[in-house]
């Protein structure tokens, strides 16, 4: 697959699964995920899906002070409805590192390992998505501004003769890259940043 080199330069998200080192997925249960892993789940590199992965960060980083967060160990609440706007994407991504499913999620092993109904949708919160610790009640609200890093001014014309199917090539090419420059920023420049990724009181 090539894609563009800032993916390998986007921070990791490390995370103890309980259930893959179970049924011995890997040894330790420790996976590392990347923003090419969310690329590929979402299938295209956008500043949604590069929130979504620094949403979850974040919110793992406050849940789990100097700790391996636990996959599989978080319930998840949005105050969108599931087919609102990106949410779902979003959802997608949360749910890719977190392990929180909704209906379709792993039902356990005996009383182990539940991953079925720990995300939910149209919850009332005062922010946007609030995660819970299942072991000690410890919860964050986040909320998502990707108007914090705004498109480059070119984009948006790019876009319209695009989607008219007047752009040749060449502008085509320029627009992508200017796309995948914008999900640089937000990735790269803004990873910590505390105005992207608003921290609400849960």
């Amino acid at each position: 697959m090539n894609y563009p080199a800032f993916f390998d330069q986007a921070p990791a998200i490390t995370v103890h699964d309980g259930l893959a080192e179970f049924l011995g997925a890997c040894s330790d249960g420790m996976i590392t995920y990347r923003y090419l892993d969310a690329v590929r789940l979402a299938g295209h590199s956008c500043p949604t899906v590069a929130g979504a992965y620094l949403l979850t960060r974040r919110a793992l980083n406050l849940l789990y002070p100097e700790q391996v967060p636990e996959r599989g160990a978080i319930q998840v609440r949005f105050a969108a409805p599931l087919d609102e706007g990106v949410t779902g994407v979003i959802g997608s991504v949360v749910s890719l590192v977190t392990g929180a499913a909704g209906l379709g999620g792993f039902k356990g092993i005996g009383h182990d390992f539940r991953r079925q109904n720990l995300m939910y949708f149209s919850c009332a919160l005062e922010g946007e998505v609030r995660f819970d610790r299942l072991d000690t009640g410890s919860s964050v609200m986040l909320s998502m501004r990707m108007n914090r890093v705004e498109p480059d001014p070119r984009t948006g014309p790019l876009l319209r003769k695009i989607l008219s199917g007047e752009a040749g090539l060449q502008e085509r090419g320029e627009f992508a890259e200017l796309w995948q420059e914008r999900v640089r920023r937000i990735l790269i420049d803004h990873a910590d940043d505390p105005e992207l990724i608003l921290h609400n009181q849960a």
